[in-house]
C-alpha cells in the first residue's frame, strides 16, 4: 500500500529559520504499539538521492520491535543482506510524556554511530518524524511517516526536502506484514 497520496503536515520555522516541531493532541506512549513483534518486510529504495534518479532497488528483510523503559521507549532490529554482505540497522525511539513529542534514533553495521533524531508524533494513525540534515553538501529535512492505518501491515517511507518542505523526494519504503 503505497502511501504517497497522503499529506505531509505544513512545516513551521522560528524567526531564525529553525523546524518548530509540534505534537499532535492525541500523541501517546502507545502510537507504537501496532509494531511489537516480528515483521517481514519488503523495501523499496531508490538507488540515489536528490539527483532525480527513477532507479530503485528491492530488497527482502526482517524486523523485531519490543517496548522499554516501561513503555516510553521501544528498539528494534533490522537484518537484511546488501550485496551478499548481512546489514543490521537498530531504531530507538523514545516518547517524551511532557512534550508528547516521539525521538527516533538510528544506528547501523556499517557506522556505528546514533544518527540525529527525528522528531514528531501521530495523528489517525499516521506518523510524521522531522529532522533538519545535511545530506551530501545539501542543507534537507528529511521526514519519516509511519502509515499504521492497516496495523497488520504498517508501511515506512522517507522523504527529503532540499528546499524548506516545497517538494519531496520520496526514497525508501518498507512495507510490512506481520509475522504469526
Amino acid at each position: 500500500m503505497r502511501n504517497d497520496h497522503l499529506k505531509i503536515p505544513e512545516l513551521d520555522f522560528d524567526e531564525n529559520g529553525a523546524l518548530i516541531i509540534t505534537a499532535s493532541e492525541s500523541s501517546s506512549k502507545n502510537d507504537f504499539d501496532f509494531f511489537k513483534g516480528k515483521s517481514n518486510i519488503i523495501n523499496k529504495k531508490l538507488k540515489k538521492r536528490l539527483c532525480n534518479c527513477t532507479e530503485w532497488i528491492e530488497f527482502p528483510s526482517t524486523q523485531e520491535m519490543y517496548t522499554i523503559l516501561n513503555g516510553i521507549g521501544n528498539i528494534d532490529n533490522f537484518l537484511a543482506t546488501f550485496d551478499g554482505e548481512p546489514f543490521e540497522g537498530m531504531t530507538v525511539r523514545l516518547f517524551n510524556p511532557v512534550t508528547k513529542l516521539w525521538s527516533i534514533y538510528w544506528s547501523d553495521s556499517n557506522t556505528g554511530v546514533l544518527d540525529k533524531p527525528v522528531i514528531g508524533s501521530f495523528e489517525n494513525n499516521v506518523g510524521h518524524f522531522f529532522s533538519e540534515d545535511i545530506f551530501e553538501g545539501k542543507n534537507v529535512i528529511q521526514v519519516f511517516r509511519w502509515d499504521a492505518r492497516d496495523q497488520k501491515n504498517p508501511v515506512w517511507s522517507q522523504a527529503m526536502s532540499a528546499d524548506k518542505g516545497k517538494t519531496w523526494e520520496w526514497n525508501w519504503y518498507m512495507f510490512m506484514t506481520k509475522a504469526e
